[in-house]
């Protein structure tokens, strides 16, 4: 069976071989809201669709317009399975419960590094940054070397990201960018990290030679599916 849940996902878990993310825009708060009863609805009352799925999470975004989605599937074999017989029927169903859903994009990924949560750290994140690094077609074979350099960074003023749970780095299988998928301790611990000024280490990350640009966005985290 499903069963819904609070709790964050383990994004470093080790059997997540193929990790997706997409973001649906659905208009306002309230529909935001609609939009996330709809979704566990309608999988709260079917069976876990695959052994290969490890968990759903969806996360508001602070807009007041999208919604995040993020699935860990142990292979992408095993996602095309749920396409082909699961996938539609639920869409269909959300769908009516909450017409004119727009689905923008759907990602898929590979984790590169993570820096992550410390042994003993029990914070509940308050806040999920996503941040998409867009390379130009002839800098694809440097985004992990982007990756490391950030995770560097971040080792290096352990200070200033004090407020950081987690962070982790993902290539998209197109070779287009990376997605920095972190988990902060609150909105303010979010906001001081990024007025602080700026060290040397950053301004090598934000001027690293093939970024086209940086498109961040803020969510909390909303409800959890998995097995049950």
């Amino acid at each position: 069976m499903t069963r819904r849940t609070q709790t964050h996902p383990d994004v470093a878990d080790p059997r997540t071989g193929a990790p997706f993310f997409s973001t649906w825009r659905v208009g306002t708060p309230e529909r935001q809201a609609r939009a996330v009863e709809a979704v566990t609805h309608v999988w709260e009352r079917r069976s876990w669709p695959s052994a290969g799925l490890l968990g759903y999470h969806l996360y508001t975004g602070h807009d007041g317009s999208t919604l995040l989605h993020h699935s860990q599937w142990g292979t992408e074999q095993a996602y095309e399975a749920f396409v082909r017989t699961h996938r539609q029927e639920r869409n269909d169903e959300i769908d009516t419960a909450v017409p004119g859903i727009e689905r923008l994009w759907l990602g898929r990924y590979r984790r590169h590094r993570s820096r992550e949560r410390a042994t003993g750290d029990v914070r509940v994140p308050g806040l999920i940054v996503t941040v998409r690094i867009d390379f130009e077609p002839s800098a694809t074979e440097h985004r992990a070397d982007w990756a490391d350099l950030v995770l560097d960074a971040v080792a290096d003023d352990p200070v200033g990201h004090r407020g950081l749970i987690s962070a982790h780095f993902h290539l998209s299988t197109d070779g287009s960018h990376v997605l920095n998928y972190a988990e902060w301790e609150s909105v303010q611990a979010y906001d001081e990290a990024v007025a602080a000024p700026e060290k040397e280490p950053w301004e090598r990350v934000r001027t690293y030679p093939g970024v086209r640009g940086f498109t961040g966005s803020r969510f909390t985290h909303a409800a959890g599916l998995v097995p049950d």
